[in-house]
């Protein structure tokens, strides 16, 4: 095949390129150099990362694929386990492709099943699962030449969670934020950094890694969840309203432990590549 086909869709401003192949057979194990060109905002189409839409059954990744199974890589090429905007985006695409109805959808991902419902406004909600919060005590977050004491809430990625008094004091987010103690986090961590702005009602930014700051950070908005309703004594279910840079959210604990996840999804381009064009063959 000389070209193939892509689109670019967003979920709070948090932007994917999508990558439709079915039956895995077009992009094999997904090269990273394909990923890091396609991310890249100079040379590419720009994007936080790429979402590979394949059958559930023709994946190679996972014991259960689900329906379709979204294959995620960060900006940078690495493999991500779950993206809580690219998993809506994701569905938004397969809805206007007339690949699912309007019965929810189970999308396979490296942190298990997603069930994923679209509603009657539009937006999509996302069977997050169960947050963890593994530990250890005494997690350290630092930047911008600050430090703040952070809580380490696991949505099937690594999250350290730190309230802050300004959103300005983290400084540039670009770089990665330091963590202490460093075996916490082996594998990398997404950092989030937060405000409140009422009761329920929260403001962040976030460093996803492997793509710098983002615009939006589903999973993150589900840690910064659990982390302000504990701080908060809340009781179960509750919906915070969690402020992105890209928009807003709406998560809520609900009694049996999971996680829902509200929010708009929109496809926005589409086009295709020439492989020549990639030196890719």
């Amino acid at each position: 095949m000389s070209t193939f086909p892509w689109l670019k869709g967003h979920g709070t401003e948090n932007d994917f390129v999508i990558l439709p192949d079915p039956d895995g057979s077009v992009h094999g194990d997904l090269d990273a150099a394909l990923v890091r060109f396609l991310c890249d905002r100079h040379a590419g189409l720009g994007a936080d990362g790429v979402l590979r839409v394949i059958q559930g059954g023709k994946q190679a990744y996972v014991e259960d694929g689900g329906d379709w199974f979204m294959d995620y890589r960060n900006a940078d090429g690495s493999i991500a386990e779950m993206c809580g905007n690219g998993v809506r985006v994701f569905v938004k695409y397969l809805a206007d492709a007339g690949l699912i109805d309007g019965k929810p959808v189970r999308v396979g991902t490296r942190a298990g099943i997603k069930e994923v419902a679209q509603n009657d406004d539009g937006s999509l909600t996302v069977d997050m699962g169960e947050p963890a919060l593994p530990g250890p005590a005494g997690i350290v977050v630092e930047a911008g030449g600050h430090q703040w004491p952070a809580v380490h809430v696991d949505m099937g990625n690594p999250h350290a969670v730190a309230f802050v008094d300004s959103l300005d004091e983290p400084g540039n987010l670009c770089d990665q934020p330091t963590w202490s103690p460093g075996e916490a986090f082996p594998h990398g961590v997404n950092v989030e950094f937060v405000v409140r702005r009422g009761p329920r009602d929260v403001q962040m930014r976030v460093h996803e890694r492997g793509s710098g700051e983002t615009r939006s950070c589903g999973t993150g908005t589900c840690a910064v969840t659990v982390a302000a309703a504990r701080a908060a004594r809340d009781e179960l279910p509750v919906t915070y309203r969690v402020g992105v840079p890209g928009g807003e959210v709406q998560v809520t604990w609900r009694t049996d432990n999971h996680l829902e996840l509200t929010g708009p999804a929109v496809l926005h381009a589409r086009g295709e590549f020439d492989r020549a064009w990639l030196g890719i063959r």
